[in-house]
């Protein structure tokens, strides 16, 4: 009998908890500090049910963090080597500020100081891409070198922190704020980005 009625049991609670997540989703989208009642709330469940899945609030925003990075990081492993570290550092950046208009909540929660380590771990291989890319463009001298690679990459990554708590991550215009803020930070002049850009309109274009 118990064997019989495990799966079905085990069904509910994974429905209950996809629930919560996307419940957490979108009340967040909302209100930031939405508590944990207002969430259980949206899913139709208990404030206890809750925490038979997540230990606590922050429980929870990581495991919303943890859904979207595994998108930023597919999208990482996906942008393609490109002679030009300048070019496939603005299809990165293009295509992970389309990727946190959609995954929005996890975008915020990774721009919160208060979850700098869980989202320095959980993004750790667009880290390393992003570290990668920038060694190859200086060693071709196509990027900036007064500036050590770790130090470098870091300024991308801190400039997009920047961008995204700033502005809003749905909007075309900031979209191409952003990439022509990243090829600035990484060493191109006004001109050449621009000349970039119109060599390739792709980057500007929503996905």
């Amino acid at each position: 009998m118990t064997v019989m009625t495990a799966r079905p049991v085990r069904r509910d609670a994974e429905l209950n908890r996809a629930a919560l997540v996307e419940a957490a989703q979108t009340v967040l989208a909302r209100d930031p500090r939405a508590s944990i009642d207002a969430i259980a709330r949206a899913a139709g469940l208990s404030r206890r049910a809750v925490y038979g899945h997540f230990a606590d609030r922050d429980a929870l925003l990581s495991e919303l963090l943890r859904t979207g990075a595994q998108r930023f990081n597919a999208i990482a492993a996906e942008v393609a080597d490109d002679t030009d570290a300048a070019l496939a550092l603005a299809r990165l950046t293009a295509r992970l500020w389309s990727e946190a208009a959609h995954v929005q909540v996890a975008a915020t929660i990774a721009l919160d100081d208060a979850h700098v380590e869980h989202t320095a771990a959980v993004l750790a291989p667009l880290r390393r891409r992003v570290m990668a890319l920038v060694r190859t463009g200086q060693d071709a001298g196509a990027l900036r070198t007064d500036i050590a690679a770790p130090t470098l990459a870091r300024l991308v990554e801190e400039t997009g922190r920047m961008v995204v708590a700033r502005l809003d991550a749905s909007s075309g215009e900031a979209r191409s704020l952003a990439v022509r803020t990243v090829l600035g930070v990484v060493g191109l002049s006004w001109r050449d980005a621009e000349a970039l850009l119109a060599a390739h309109p792709d980057l500007l274009v929503e996905d």
